[in-house]
């Protein structure tokens, strides 16, 4: 299973869709419906001994070095890839990518799948977090390839209501070098930011930019180069397989988050929610206690969607109109991996490309549904 350490809470960034919008969100609905315990640390004391003992109980191990900003706690993540060294667990992280070029390279190797925070191009991404952060990153990337990081860099976006210019801005990413990206739209995360009216225009500009990027995708396809957009690759995978899914993010079934204290939650983003604890590092992984998403049983599109997001289904921010057209937005994005689906199809026949260009590693960080 995929395991997503909480190094520290802190963070050296201020985002807009992130930061600022907890800053205005102080009151919300939320302690009707859960039970906090907001008694961790802000910086980890996990003991890596452990740490070590729970995921050998694992038959297969994944550690995602997360936060708040991950790297603001480099001797931690140092002594952990030391304290596993001679296991078989596995390293990824996600990063806002301001300190990338501060762990030392021989360390950063071993970390073989990094998520960085970038949302487009460089005005987007100084909009949304701050002035000089692109060229930072970016200059950052560029340090640690000369150094000889070969892994894969995933530039992981945050398309905010705002801005519905997918299209555009994958592509700025691709040019700027980046062959994997996922995003994530920022709906439903927050009671104060629900407009009806807002919301219904972004979803259909979104709507349409996405099915932009879908026939940029296929034609693509075409010419062999398979890109890793991560919300793209994993639908189609499931098509070609014809299998069913669970949430995809592998939250509270494959997936879980090891808080600052080590207790193991559901996920990152209910690591203060009681009622999403699932067990702790005393416990075995086949143990742990497992979440499922149970309102979305009629829905057309579950066994692909999976509920997109176990968070967003129980916290309930948005009113029922807001979740709706959330949902639309889902089934509109996989009815086009459907209707592409049958061009695929013959270009792997004809061996332009192969079912194997579509295979992805499941639940180290990208959720596929946005």
């Amino acid at each position: 299973m995929h395991y997503h350490m909480i190094l520290t809470e802190k963070c050296n960034s201020e985002c807009r869709y992130c930061y600022e919008k907890s800053m205005k969100e102080f009151d919300n609905s939320l302690n009707e419906r859960f039970k906090f315990d907001f008694s961790a640390p802000c910086v980890s004391n996990v003991d890596v001994g452990k740490l070590k003992e729970f995921l050998l109980k694992d038959e297969n191990p994944v550690l995602v070095f997360y936060g708040g900003e991950p790297l603001l706690q480099i001797d931690k993540i140092i002594e952990v890839i030391d304290g596993l060294n001679d296991t078989k667990v596995k390293f990824r992280m996600q990063t806002n990518g301001k300190l990338l070029h501060k762990l030392p390279i021989e360390y950063l190797k071993k970390i073989e799948k990094i998520l960085v925070s970038l949302d487009g191009d460089k005005e987007r991404t100084d909009y949304n977090r701050g002035e000089g952060t692109y060229d930072l990153v970016m200059n950052n990337i560029r340090e640690i390839k000369s150094k000889g990081y070969e892994c894969e860099l995933i530039a992981r976006m945050t398309i905010s209501q705002e801005f519905p210019d997918l299209y555009e801005q994958v592509l700025n990413l691709v040019e700027a070098g980046f062959s994997s990206v996922h995003w994530q739209l920022d709906v439903g995360f927050y009671e104060e930011d629900f407009d009806g009216d807002k919301i219904k225009k972004f979803i259909e500009e979104y709507n349409k930019s996405l099915t932009k990027l879908v026939d940029y995708w296929l034609e693509e396809i075409s010419k062999g180069n398979v890109l890793k957009f991560y919300p793209f690759v994993g639908i189609i995978e499931s098509l070609l397989k014809n299998e069913t899914t669970k949430i995809r993010c592998g939250a509270g079934h494959a997936g879980y988050a090891i808080t600052t204290d080590g207790k193991v939650v559901a996920c990152p983003i209910m690591n203060t929610i009681k009622d999403f604890e699932a067990g702790s590092l005393e416990d075995k992984p086949s143990g742990l206690k497992k979440f499922e998403i149970e309102e979305c049983e009629d829905c057309e599109v579950k066994d692909l969607c999976g509920g997109r997001c176990l968070y967003w289904r129980k916290a309930k921010l948005w009113p029922e109109q807001g979740d709706e057209m959330i949902c639309d937005s889902i089934k509109h994005y996989i009815n086009e991996m459907k209707r592409v689906l049958p061009s695929i199809k013959g270009l792997i026949d004809r061996g332009v490309v192969s079912e194997r260009d579509f295979d992805y590693e499941k639940y180290f960080g990208p959720e596929i549904v946005p």
